[in-house]
């Protein structure tokens, strides 16, 4: 079945689809990845109010993975990002950018065919801002499952491979890229991290629910808002309650079901029992990205082999970073960094 929003059309199965072999960064990867994750990065426009009304904006990048993928590199961890950008200016500052934060981009591709996804941000509200995405026909639309075949194939296999929702989304191509994807890691016994990042302008409930229910078997780590549990869980039954529906999960045979509640932190439900880490007090600034960073500070610690209690922390830790930094991924912490959080007294502390 067809699962791709409304703004993103059928991605075209030709020859004009991404080509990895003429890319200066595709040359043989070589040694290994703590994580391999894979997704539409964008240029990111960032406005100082109502978009109608003009303005200046601020340029940067932004991609649910390509976030988690910077989190994991400032936390020190190996990072592959395979995917695809146009070949234009935009693609090249979203590989630009992920490789000056030390994110592995030789096996992404520039697809001369289709340009790289734009998104605006525009605050309308201290609390609500509006994101207008223009993706349809983009090259990460057109993501297939070859790219995730050389990147397997590339070395050793990762520890973890990361996935979100968005990617399958995005079109029949992608879709088909993280099935792919899901597959080789049964192969080479890669621990799989799903999180939900259930987007409504990109498809229904129902058709996220349709894909999603059919990688649940193959998920070690689920990452879900309490509102996105729903959709991971079989069709002919949904308890009301989320340790109810964590607990159907693990018994489907997921590992570990992390909750995401936003402020009030985040709980972890494994076959030992259940968990929970309230969120870090910080000064609000911007959530956007929060979920992302929240996602690299568990796996952060995961891959450590901290218990589950300790990647709790070390996620609300990072994603109070997060919270209290403007952008998406730009103020994601590095290792030596996790400890500032508490260290002042309120008054705007000077570490010296």
């Amino acid at each position: 079945m067809s699962a791709r929003g409304a703004d993103v059309p059928a991605s075209r199965e030709s020859a004009d689809a991404p080509t990895f072999g003429d890319s200066a960064d595709a040359h043989a990867l070589g040694g290994s990845a703590d994580v391999l994750t894979f997704g539409e990065s964008m240029v990111a426009l960032r406005g100082d109010g109502p978009l109608k009304l003009g303005g200046s904006m601020a340029v940067s990048v932004a991609g649910a993975e390509s976030n988690v993928a910077i989190g994991l590199s400032r936390l020190g961890h190996g990072v592959r990002w395979t995917g695809a950008v146009g070949d234009d200016e935009a693609g090249e500052l979203v590989l630009r950018t992920l490789r000056a934060e030390g994110v592995d981009v030789r096996g992404a591709g520039r697809d001369a065919g289709a340009p790289t996804g734009l998104l605006l941000f525009e605050p309308r509200l201290p609390e609500v801002t509006r994101v207008h995405y223009y993706r349809a026909g983009s090259a990460g639309s057109r993501l297939g499952p070859d790219a995730v075949e050389r990147a397997f194939a590339a070395g050793p296999p990762p520890r973890v491979l990361h996935l979100t929702g968005i990617t399958p989304a995005l079109g029949p191509r992608p879709r088909a890229a993280c099935e792919r994807a899901l597959r080789l890691a049964r192969e080479h016994s890669v621990r799989v991290c799903l999180d939900v990042n259930f987007r409504s302008r990109l498809w229904s409930q129902e058709e996220a629910a349709a894909v999603i229910r059919d990688w649940i078997p193959y998920v070690h780590v689920l990452v879900a808002s309490d509102d996105e549990l729903p959709l991971c869980l079989p069709a002919d039954g949904t308890p009301g309650e989320p340790a109810d529906q964590a607990g159907l999960l693990l018994g489907l045979g997921v590992r570990e079901v992390v909750v995401k509640l936003g402020s009030r932190g985040a709980t972890a439900y494994t076959r030992s029992g259940e968990l929970h880490r309230p969120a870090r007090a910080v000064r609000a600034v911007d959530a956007v990205g929060a979920g992302d960073a929240f996602v690299a500070g568990y796996l952060s610690a995961l891959l450590d082999g901290a218990d589950v209690g300790e990647r709790l922390a070390r996620g609300v830790t990072t994603g109070a970073f997060a919270v209290a930094s403007r952008g998406d991924w730009e103020g994601a912490p590095t290792r030596g960094e996790l400890g500032m959080l508490g260290g002042g007294d309120g008054d705007g502390a000077v570490l010296r």
